[in-house]
């Protein structure tokens, strides 16, 4: 919901008898405990559709949920979706909890990773050191995704940390269709935000469309 400053996912728990949480209690209540965090599976999709552009945000993470779920994992992070044709048909790319930038291509819902590289510092650990992205601090995610006349895609991804102003690439992935599952998914599709087992807040959303090459 929207504070009057910022965007943000649910924080802490919801109370036993709020209607998202009996909701959520009802259809996923592993990855939820029981409704109380449905903050662990935040998506936001847009309705309109993108195919060449460069998308952003700042997010800022309040608290790690530390569910016992076994999706809770160093994948999860602070994601944006790209060229979304549905649940099981998409791009993403962001800052990871284990301290990487990544960018996923998700084809038939098998998933595939074109670009992985070190950002943060330190050592993920699933119980000792679960979340190596800072607490309390703005951190911008942006992509850059071009789709080429070859239907290839090329997807970047870049950083603020800090809110800077000053972004710094992080990943960045070619798929021309010879590796990662099939053809590259270049037409036009839905772009919007993902994050996993954390509180979040979110500022400046925003998507520029960008001149074909």
């Amino acid at each position: 919901y929207y504070t009057g400053q910022y965007g943000q996912t649910a924080q802490k728990e919801l109370p036993a008898n709020d209607y998202w949480r009996l909701r959520y209690l009802q259809t996923n209540p592993a990855e939820t405990d029981n409704g109380y965090h449905p903050q662990s599976i935040f998506r936001l999709v847009t309705r309109s559709k993108w195919r060449n552009y460069t998308q952003q945000v700042y997010f800022r993470v309040t608290r790690s949920v530390l569910s016992t779920d076994s999706h809770r994992q160093g994948s999860n992070g602070l994601l944006l979706f790209n060229h979304y044709q549905d649940d099981n048909n998409l791009y993403y790319a962001g800052l990871r909890v284990d301290g990487s930038a990544v960018i996923k291509k998700k084809i038939a819902g098998v998933y595939y990773t074109l670009d992985i590289q070190p950002v943060l510092a330190g050592t993920y650990n699933r119980d000792t050191a679960p979340n190596l992205i800072p607490l309390n601090t703005w951190i911008g995610i942006r992509t850059v995704v071009t789709s080429n006349p070859d239907h290839s895609v090329d997807i970047a991804v870049y950083v603020d940390i800090g809110r800077s102003g000053i972004w710094s690439l992080a990943a960045q992935a070619h798929d021309s269709g010879s590796t990662y599952g099939s053809a590259p998914i270049d037409q036009e599709g839905y772009v919007g935000i993902r994050t996993d087992f954390m509180d979040v807040q979110f500022l400046d959303f925003s998507v520029q469309e960008m001149q074909a090459p």
